[in-house]
């Protein structure tokens, strides 16, 4: 256990003792480089970077250790620039030396190239360092799933219509910056005067009338603004805007369909042809059961004895919880090069194929928390069953102090990509601070029972 004799050593340091987590973590890094080399190529692309000049650029470890730094912490980019003059810790942890600390739009530019792929293989290798320390063995594995939220508000088509007026005029606005006689009708003081209003107006009749009114002047707006996109078309000044302009035109008639079908025509407009975010457009409409109704993505999660995340998988739309499990387990495996002893997992996990695909895997324990008709959790004893059944419900706890301890309830990152990398990096957290954890208690009794001889 080298990992846990090095940091004894480290912890002798006032400044480490102080900050255990940063200790463990220093530790985990320095005796295994070889992570730094999994981000090297998001952060640095095809660039070897120089050794020379003053060090304006961080390096690959600096922007490691500055994004771990900011995860573990829960902190935006100006406060990660800021503890870098007022934190001790953080100046040694990113390693500054003597070097100036760097600029938040500095961080910001290289941890957001870091792809939720390359997350998941450093969430792998966290992992197997553990099991080489023997704080995990991949011997039982636990499956659940929850729903992270994007950052928008409740979709309705009145607040999209809304939306797409306010957004349309916004970079009218900017492009009569760029186009000094440019001019166009506001339509933003009559539309927002509606909205409010069908905000609070329950009979149908009249807000069938409101809707009119507005479905008109969203006309007006999408056809001014296909007119000046269509007339400035050849303004390389204005090129970007009128480029933000042309993308926005596709979302308002799309929203424009979608409000005309159900408000004026009543027809029921299938879920994959819904828009709920004209900002956030990979948003996901997540049904469980008889639960409220959410909107962002399912995440699947698997987790060891040890509460370690194993697995972590951010889905596209609403997969069922059944079709998941094969997937998890042959990851797993995949991933550690084991063959679980133990499975469990929920109730809505619980198939004839998914048993017959675990039997096949070989795994002794198959546990589901519920099970219907004929299918019957294997075991090697009804005391094993209650067990596990037990410790299924630790994963809950885990999801918990994920959403809570690293702020995923919401997910304010923008975009797909960065939503994944969001979710990664609050599971490479969590897994950090379990691990330290772990260490520290390990510390405690090595201390306890040297006291007691």
């Amino acid at each position: 256990m080298k990992l846990f004799e090095d940091f004894k050593l480290k912890f002798e340091k006032p400044d480490w003792a102080r900050n255990p987590e940063f200790g463990v973590i220093d530790t985990i890094l320095e005796q295994h480089s070889d992570i730094f080399l999994l981000f090297k190529n998001d952060i640095m692309g095809k660039s070897s970077g120089s050794k020379f000049g003053r060090g304006d650029v961080p390096t690959v470890e600096q922007i490691v250790r500055a994004a771990i730094y900011k995860e573990m912490k829960g902190m935006d980019y100006r406060e990660l620039a800021a503890a870098q003059y007022d934190s001790r810790i953080c100046a040694t942890f990113i390693k500054l030396d003597l070097r100036k600390p760097f600029s938040f739009q500095m961080f910001q530019r290289y941890i957001s190239r870091i792809k939720p792929e390359t997350l998941q293989k450093v969430l792998y290798r966290i992992n197997q360092i553990a099991i080489g320390e023997g704080y995990e063995d991949v011997q039982q594995v636990c499956q659940d799933t929850t729903v992270v939220k994007s950052n928008i508000h409740y979709p309705t088509n009145n607040a999209l219509v809304w939306d797409c007026i306010k957004e349309s005029h916004r970079l009218l606005g900017h492009l009569q910056k760029e186009i000094t006689d440019l001019s166009y009708i506001d339509y933003t003081k009559g539309a927002k005067k509606t909205y409010f209003t069908l905000n609070v107006t329950k009979k149908e009749e009249a807000r069938y009338g409101l809707f009119c009114v507005q479905l008109i002047r969203f006309t007006k707006v999408i056809n001014q603004t296909s007119n000046l996109v269509k007339k400035n078309s050849g303004n390389l000044a204005a090129a970007p805007i009128l480029t933000q302009m042309s993308n926005l035109l596709k979302l308002m008639r799309q929203v424009f369909d979608m409000a005309y079908d159900l408000q004026i025509e009543g027809r029921k407009v299938p879920n994959e042809k819904k828009l709920f975010s004209i900002y956030e457009l990979h948003t996901d409409i997540i049904v469980k059961g008889q639960r409220e109704v959410e909107f962002g993505h399912k995440v699947s999660l698997a987790t060891g004895s040890s509460n370690l995340i194993l697995d972590c998988q951010v889905l596209k739309g609403n997969p069922g919880d059944k079709t998941l499990y094969q997937g998890c387990i042959s990851r797993v495996v995949e991933a550690y090069g084991k063959v679980p002893r133990d499975s469990a997992a929920d109730g809505g996990y619980a198939t004839l194929d998914n048993l017959n695909f675990a039997k096949k895997m070989k795994i002794r324990n198959i546990v589901f928390n519920k099970v219907v008709g004929s299918l019957q959790n294997q075991v090697s004893s009804k005391n094993m069953e209650t067990r596990l059944k037990k410790w299924r419900s630790s994963i809950e706890a885990v999801i918990s102090n994920l959403k809570r301890g690293f702020n995923l309830e919401w997910c304010t990152w923008k975009g797909w990509v960065h939503f994944q990398a969001k979710v990664m990096w609050s599971a490479l957290g969590y897994n950090l601070r379990v691990l330290t954890a772990m260490i520290m208690r390990s510390i405690l009794v090595e201390k306890s029972l040297a006291q007691a001889a």
